[in-house]
């Protein structure tokens, strides 16, 4: 029988067979060969969808963060502008300090201070550390006392000059660490941040602006490409971390303080702020203690508002228009603790460190502004001056010709007069 002879049941059975043989031959053939293919297959559908696998996108990130932690911590310096403030006001803060207590330096710390027993028996181990001993084994000699605190006020000076200070920072670190120890209950926790801070810029570079090190460096036509050779980038990645470890400071400070305070019962109900105002030891301006804590509202609000600047500060930093809002509210603070309670040097400390939180590019444009107002203002002076000498100059020479043309002709006119007369040659002739 043909082919053609064949009836629509019969062409349906052979095509059911036939359909059925090639599922026979699929399902055969679903071993690892055909996994494979499958898996190829899959993936190629993904490529050409534009997918791509979430280990590969995981992977991709963290080397994408991973370079740009790189580029962070060994790509440049950051916070140059901030750093030398912070190391200028840091010596500004022990120079004050001393030169404050200059007067009274063996009542407070010397031979007038040993009857807290101190001197004898130090509350505080740092003098029985050779390194830090040298105040407490000088302190009975009143003229060697006081060479080394006119020595320790010079370093404070190099320091806000910015003269080597990487070497000169660790022996004013030392010194000051020996002085202030002297006496323990001198000191509060000012001083405590104050060598904390000084221990992280041992490991920065805060001399490139501002400083005499910046005018000596400057005068290379290479720097600062070449600085620091080949551990340049060892140099920029200590100067970095130590901007981290000093901001984490600052902000740790500022969190812990600001929960401590939430903790306490004066600070719940808002009259915290109108205790410490009014006592002996911090009411160092009563008149304007008077005036703060008149209005209740108003004691409240600087009560809790306190809390609340200490504990969103840090959270504060990571919008430019928050972080400025931050920066001037936490000066605020700063100003009004210095003012109020009379913790200068305190404040002082503080300031410094918060301004590594203000861009280089912020610092570069008021120091732009402040050139070119100086520069704006110093040519017009001295114009003035040599417009003032050229006129007077020009006066004289003018009134010399005016004089000299008058001479000539007075000289002229008695010649005509005296020809005119009758006795004269010209007469006569």
């Amino acid at each position: 029988m043909n082919s053609d002879d064949t009836t629509p049941h019969e062409e349906d059975d052979m095509k059911s067979t036939r359909s059925g043989t090639d599922t026979a031959t699929e399902v055969g053939h679903s071993g690892p060969a055909a996994s494979a293919r499958g898996d190829e297959e899959s993936q190629e559908s993904i490529g050409s969808a534009g997918l791509v696998p979430l280990t590969t996108l995981v992977r991709a990130k963290l080397a994408h963060g991973w370079n740009w932690l790189e580029e962070m911590l060994t790509g440049r310096y950051h916070a140059t502008y901030g750093l030398a403030v912070t190391r200028i006001l840091i010596g500004l803060t022990g120079l004050g300090l001393i030169l404050t207590n200059f007067n009274a330096r063996h009542y407070a710390f010397g031979v007038g201070a040993a009857w807290n027993g101190e001197i004898a028996e130090p509350k505080s181990d740092f003098p029985s550390i050779w390194l830090f001993s040298l105040y407490h084994r000088a302190v009975t000699t009143p003229p060697l006392f006081t060479a080394l605190t006119i020595g320790l006020a010079l370093l404070a000076i190099v320091i806000i000059l910015g003269w080597r200070t990487r070497i000169v920072l660790p022996f004013y670190l030392v010194l000051w660490v020996s002085f202030i120890e002297l006496n323990d209950g001198a000191g509060d926790q000012g001083d405590n941040a104050y060598r904390m801070f000084m221990i992280a810029l041992l490991f920065a570079d805060t001399t490139r602006r501002w400083s005499l090190d910046a005018r000596r460096r400057a005068r290379n036509p290479e720097f600062p490409e070449s600085d620091g050779g080949p551990w340049r980038w060892a140099l920029i990645m200590a100067n970095n971390l130590a901007i981290v470890v000093l901001a984490f400071q600052v902000c740790a400070i500022y969190m812990s303080g600001g929960l401590y305070k939430a903790g306490g019962t004066a600070w719940q109900h808002g009259f915290a702020v109108y205790n410490p105002l009014h006592t002996q030891q911090f009411g160092t301006w009563p008149v304007l203690s008077d005036l703060m804590t008149a209005w209740g509202p108003m004691v409240v609000a600087i009560s809790w508002g306190s809390i609340l600047f200490q504990c969103a500060f840090p959270f504060m930093l990571f919008n430019r228009y928050t972080r400025i809002v931050a920066l001037l509210g936490i000066l605020s603070f700063h100003l009004g603790i210095a003012l109020l309670m009379g913790l200068p040097w305190f404040s002082l400390t503080m300031i410094a460190v918060d301004a590594i939180f203000i861009r280089d590019r912020s610092f570069a444009k008021v120091s732009a502004y402040l050139r070119h107002w100086w520069a704006s203002s110093a040519p017009r002076a001295n114009g003035a001056k040599a417009a003032g000498a050229g006129g007077a100059k020009a006066g004289a020479k003018a009134a010399g010709a005016g004089g000299a043309k008058a001479a000539g002709t007075k000289a002229a006119e008695a010649n005509a007069a005296s020809s005119s007369k009758p006795g004269s040659s010209a007469g006569k002739k």
